[in-house]
């Protein structure tokens, strides 16, 4: 799973170059440095071509062990979505699960406004709050899916297709705070996505959390939102109403 969301991605650019350069441990025998060993006893000519010529200058494959290109390969990974296909779209954010892939309220606002809509055909935003937190008040086009099994009917009984095979279909999760249900409802779809289909092809490579969730982006886009308002899960009204979806999921 680690390898599968992994680390925040740059924010240089959105789409960004998707080989980056990995730090060795100092003490690893590389044949580099086993050259320059083999060299010492040679003359000052040899040593000399063992050394590198600068920064700019591209390894040869035969500069790194296998060992070595596997980690590279596992590094590459970090920033390629779930297939492998290709980089991550959307700029990322730390966030709370280092495994998965968090975006800011900002760039949820960016999404909704069609900022991408060259690139994205579609966007999905799945609340997994309770449905009273939903009805209360959350994102416009979001869809409710607070279960396992509603996620799973939605999402991977017929899972969408983009009808432009150039673009893509991304999916947001969130709950109040994205520390818990969005998360983990994120997971489980990966979890099932990987286990209906031949590795590593999968009906949704690109899932994002939004960080903070609703809590968060509510008070910065109510425009954004449908009621605008904000109803807790905690809230005094519907304590009977959490103690049953509590005890469903």
């Amino acid at each position: 799973c680690r390898q599968l969301f992994r680390s925040p991605s740059m924010p240089s650019s959105v789409i960004r170059p998707i080989l980056k350069r990995i730090d060795r441990p100092q003490d690893r025998d590389t044949p580099t440095k086993a050259k320059r060993r083999r060299s010492a006893a040679g003359t000052p000519g040899e040593e000399a071509a063992a050394e590198p010529v600068g920064d700019g200058e591209a390894l040869g494959v035969r500069s790194f062990s296998h060992e070595e290109i596997e980690n590279l390969l596992a590094n590459d990974h970090q920033e390629l979505i779930g297939d492998f296909s290709k980089a991550y779209l959307l700029q990322t954010v730390e966030g709370k699960h280092q495994d998965l892939k968090y975006i800011s309220p900002e760039m949820m606002v960016a999404v909704l406004t069609g900022q991408f809509s060259s690139l994205i055909e579609s966007c999905v935003i799945v609340d997994c709050r309770y449905p009273y937190e939903y009805e209360g008040g959350h994102i416009k086009g979001a869809v409710n899916l607070p279960m396992e099994q509603d996620v799973e009917e939605f999402l991977l009984k017929k899972p969408i297709v983009p009808f432009d095979a150039s673009k893509r279909v991304i999916v947001i999760f969130h709950c109040e705070f994205s520390s818990e249900r969005g998360p983990r409802m994120c997971r489980f779809v990966r979890e099932k996505d990987r286990a209906c289909n031949e590795y590593p092809h999968l009906h949704y490579p690109e899932l994002y959390v939004l960080k903070g969730g609703y809590r968060e982006f509510f008070p910065q886009y109510q425009a954004h939102c449908e009621p605008q308002d904000y109803r807790p899960m905690h809230h005094e009204d519907f304590k009977e109403d959490l103690r049953k979806f509590r005890l469903k999921s």
